[in-house]
């Protein structure tokens, strides 16, 4: 019994010595939990790069600002902290404005670009510029009273060594490129340097098309007030046609030369045959009022009104005829100018010392000067009119 006694007490004695040992195994478990989250948040932190020094802002700090509750509970607060609204909208702007600078400098380059496209295009096919391209190309060229051009043949040398001698001092492919009458022009370009090559085929029935690439291509090549052209057996005063062009410069479309109406001539193997006869009404009919082809002159706007239609304007046979044709049905000024078409001395001679000075002399019964590569000076030196009028001369 006592034994059995003895027994119970142990066994109660080791039941409440087994109640504490398990409080204090959890209290100790909750205190290394703890100590060890305490331990484990200060250790893991990442090292900073050797060689580095990193200084914590105010605002960093702010951010980074821990706030520990109990054991078991860690909250991170991170502040915004944003940039003042008027910066931002500062950037903003000058961002915008910056762009839409490098825009209008981008289209300003493409504009210029298809302006120059377009002026290349329109000497090489003929095609019509836009008003844009018109205004743009022109505005970098340099303003002239008058071009002139000296309708000239590959066979004409001596022609145009005698212009080149007298009235203008200064300053076509045929139909075999590259043959020997090419190498000529080439040799002689390269000596002169006053020719313009057209991309056209020599010929008597290819006039009118000469005459239309001409006033084409010139009014894209020079900013002019008046397109001249003059065959190369015809003698010219350059300052007395200057002075009669700047009294009509004012006129916007102006077709200057010494008119005529000669008939249609409908024979076959005539000179100045028309094979397109019948247009012109019944046989015996006379052409429409035109400029003789020695020498005329027409204005910017007529000029570009052939370069923009070339590839519809028709063609006759005679190039004066067709040059009418073009402005027949035009609102333009006809100017019939009697001293476009003066006779050689003693005519032009006589009229000079009258004080009524030529603008060009050449013979009827030639369409030019009869042999004028070796007439022309004697024209010149009792015709012309004097070495410096060209200087002296009122434009």
């Amino acid at each position: 019994m006592s034994f059995k006694l003895r027994t119970e007490q142990q066994y109660s004695a080791s039941n409440k010595s087994s109640a504490v040992s398990q409080k204090w195994t959890l209290f100790l478990c909750l205190a290394c939990f703890c100590g060890g989250m305490l331990f484990t948040n200060r250790l893991w932190s990442l090292p900073e790069p050797k060689g580095l020094t990193r200084t914590t802002t105010a605002i960093e700090a702010e951010k980074l600002k821990l706030i520990s509750e109990g054991c078991g509970s860690i909250a991170l607060h991170q502040k915004e902290v944003l940039p003042d609204s008027k910066d931002i909208d500062g950037e903003v702007h000058k961002t915008h404005n910056a762009i839409h600078t490098l825009d209008k400098t981008i289209s300003s380059l493409e504009m210029e670009l298809a302006a120059a496209k377009a002026t290349q295009e329109s000497i090489l096919s003929g095609s019509p510029q836009s008003e844009d391209s018109k205004k743009s190309s022109s505005s970098r060229k340099r303003k002239y009273l008058m071009v002139v051009g000296i309708n000239t043949a590959f066979s004409s040398r001596k022609r145009r060594d005698s212009v080149r001698a007298t009235w203008m001092p200064t300053g076509g492919c045929s139909a075999t490129s590259g043959g020997i009458l090419d190498r000529a022009i080439e040799a002689e370009d390269q000596k002169h340097g006053d020719f313009l090559r057209l991309d056209h085929v020599e010929g008597y029935l290819e006039l009118s098309a000469k005459t239309k690439i001409y006033f084409a291509t010139a009014v894209a090549l020079w900013d002019a007030d008046f397109y001249v052209k003059v065959d190369d057996d015809v003698h010219v005063n350059i300052a007395t046609l200057g002075e009669t062009l700047v009294r009509h410069r004012k006129k916007p479309r102006v077709y200057i030369g010494c008119m005529k109406s000669g008939p249609v001539l409908n024979q076959k193997g005539v000179r100045y045959h028309e094979p397109e006869y019948w247009k012109f009404g019944e046989a015996g009919n006379k052409y429409f009022r035109h400029a003789t082809g020695q020498l005329y002159a027409i204005s910017h706007d007529l000029a570009s009104y052939i370069s923009v239609n070339q590839h519809v304007l028709h063609k006759f046979a005679n190039e004066d005829v067709s040059l009418g044709s073009w402005f027949i049905g035009l609102d333009v000024d006809h100017i019939d100018d009697r001293r476009l078409c003066c006779g050689t001395p003693p005519d032009c001679e006589w009229k000079a010392q009258a004080g009524n000075i030529c603008i060009a002399s050449f013979d009827w019964t030639c369409s030019g000067i009869c042999r004028s590569a070796d007439r022309i000076k004697e024209v010149h030196r009792r015709c012309g009119e004097g070495a410096n009028a060209v200087w002296t001369a009122k434009f």
